[in-house]
């Protein structure tokens, strides 16, 4: 157990002891989902476009991979936003969403196992009680990370095929296990089949974790077979009632290596469900 989640579990102790000695019932649940929401949102990454070491314009795409991520094109971002630096885990999906789908249980696992409309229902929940807790403004919400977000913190800045660089593994290596990509993300060449804890390895240039495999995530993006009409200014392709397919990125720890890179996507069912999937958050303003 970390120092944080040894911080709350003392937090937690201290809470029902206090209630037993008062005659107060015991509320261990609200207690402890007010301390999650919490820590979710002290570990948002802020990212401000412009200032460095924040590039105001990145090339989002690649020209030499699937046809799905080209032509390769110029993204200006024009709003600061923050990230989360994990993927959203299983304790706090469950004290927002009062269940828990996921195949491989534990509580700082990546949840998993819930459709986009789910994830996107998370964040309108969680956006409530962050917002009553007084620890995001009014004019703030939580939302799914639009495609050129979620690749621009993915990159870090870099303009290699991972964030860590262009190669995967050592030219010596004859195993067909990514030896360098190991150090950040979790592929077939080095998962287990069962999730570990969020940000069990080593992080982006920003501090991102898990932005190389570990699980798909959904983006809010509805599905393009391509960047032709993309938008250059950061914003979503935005789904509507009718929209059936959305864009997962990141690659997970069913993938081999060759999926994980900062531009690979893939289209999913807006309906879909896969232990391989799960989600994480940007903290913005509202805009209309």
């Amino acid at each position: 157990m970390n120092g944080e989640w040894k911080v709350i579990t003392r937090g937690l102790l201290a809470t029902a002891a206090w209630c037993l000695l008062s005659g107060m019932p015991i509320q261990a649940d609200e207690a402890q989902t007010t301390k999650l929401v919490q820590l979710f949102v002290d570990e948002f990454v802020s990212i401000t476009p412009g200032q460095s070491p924040f590039p105001a314009t990145f090339e989002m795409g690649n020209k030499t991979g699937d046809p799905s991520e080209q032509p390769p094109h110029s993204v200006t971002m024009t709003r600061p936003f923050a990230m989360a630096k994990y993927e959203v885990p299983q304790n706090l999906y469950e004290a927002v969403m009062g269940t828990n789908p996921s195949r491989w249980k534990g509580p700082r696992n990546s949840v998993e196992m819930m459709s986009w409309d789910e994830a996107n229902e998370f964040c309108r929940k969680v956006t409530v009680l962050a917002r009553s807790q007084q620890r995001i403004a009014d004019d703030e919400s939580i939302r799914l990370p639009t495609e050129a977000e979620w690749e621009y913190c993915c990159r870090a800045g870099t303009t290699t095929r991972y964030s860590f660089g262009d190669e995967a593994q050592r030219a010596s290596d004859v195993s067909p296990k990514a030896t360098l990509l190991n150090d950040y993300g979790w592929h077939t060449g080095n998962a287990k089949g069962n999730d570990p804890p969020v940000g069990a390895l080593k992080p982006n240039p920003w501090g991102l974790y898990d932005m190389h495999g570990y699980l798909w995530e959904f983006i809010a993006d509805a599905w393009s077979a391509n960047y032709e009409q993309a938008p250059t200014d950061g914003l979503s392709v935005k789904p509507n009632p009718q929209t059936k397919t959305i864009v997962v990125r990141s690659g997970s720890w069913k993938d081999d290596f060759s999926k994980l890179t900062s531009s690979a996507r893939r289209q999913m069912s807006r309906t879909g469900k896969d232990d391989a999937v799960g989600f994480r958050c940007v903290k913005s303003k509202v805009v209309d």
